[in-house]
């Protein structure tokens, strides 16, 4: 059996592109603590933003990814409001820069694939990498019926310390209820927590994604669909959810 390889040329400038992006890595340790810092972090930004462009392509989910890092709130990943992050006990700053590092390791990780010989793909072509959502995911799934009250979806949320449950109508899921879609159908629209039924609040289809796939991919449906919150499928089942919470636990390095 044949034994696909990459090209002399194209491995030699996939060399390159590692040890350019580690010594990046490395430089950033600095802002971390681990050494003095010989520029400021705005330059080393920059520079680093251009870095991921050149390698890995303007249109990279992980250049997007180092966007979000240098904004260290759950507010930079999508525009919305649903839930706020669970802390991590961490400092906004501390935050944003141990995303950056996770992010960094992200690039490195995804040009080694770019290196291999046989790189694992998808059925349409890309190339997977970093670690899979289902690794990160919350596999306690929280449901409520669609016939239930807002009042009642409320006090569950509360109760759960969440920011959003499955919606079932006692055969499938149907739906999603966010804490900020209550609120705003409450508080906004004047509706009656005690009679308006999940069913009128909730969002449909809900927004899944496969659990095999790499976070980064999370990180851009979730932007394209406006929410903070996934059900994470395998064989057409969902055995998860992953939120924004998630998601920048990882980048923080807290897991």
């Amino acid at each position: 059996m044949a034994v696909r390889t990459t090209p002399p040329t194209q491995r030699v400038s996939l060399d390159r592109s590692i040890e350019r992006m580690r010594k990046q890595l490395t430089e950033f340790a600095s802002f971390l603590g681990r050494g003095k810092p010989t520029r400021s972090l705005e330059e080393f930004d920059l520079e680093t933003e251009r870095l991921i462009g050149d390698l890995l392509g303007q249109a990279s989910d992980l250049l997007h990814a180092y966007e979000y890092a240098e904004l260290g709130e759950a507010a930079g990943l999508v525009n919305m409001t649903d839930e706020a992050p669970e802390g991590s006990g961490l400092d906004s700053q501390r935050q944003s820069l141990l995303q950056r590092s996770r992010v960094l390791e992200s690039c490195v990780s995804e040009l080694e694939a770019r290196r291999t010989a046989t790189p694992k793909k998808t059925k349409i072509g890309r190339i997977l990498i970093g670690p899979q959502i289902a690794e990160h995911m919350s596999t306690e799934i929280r449901s409520v019926s669609q016939d239930a009250s807002l009042r009642e979806a409320g006090q569950l949320m509360q109760q759960w310390k969440l920011g959003s449950l499955l919606v079932t109508n006692s055969r499938a899921y149907v739906g999603v209820l966010t804490d900020s879609a209550l609120a705003r159908d409450v508080a906004a629209k004047g509706l009656d927590p005690r009679t308006t039924t999940v069913k009128l609040s909730m969002r449909t289809p809900v927004a899944a994604i496969e659990g095999d796939r790499p976070i980064i991919d999370a990180v851009r449906m979730m932007k394209e669909q406006a929410t903070r919150h996934l059900a994470v499928t395998q064989d057409g089942q969902i055995i998860g959810v992953i939120s924004v919470s998630n998601i920048l636990r990882y980048y923080s390095g807290v897991v």
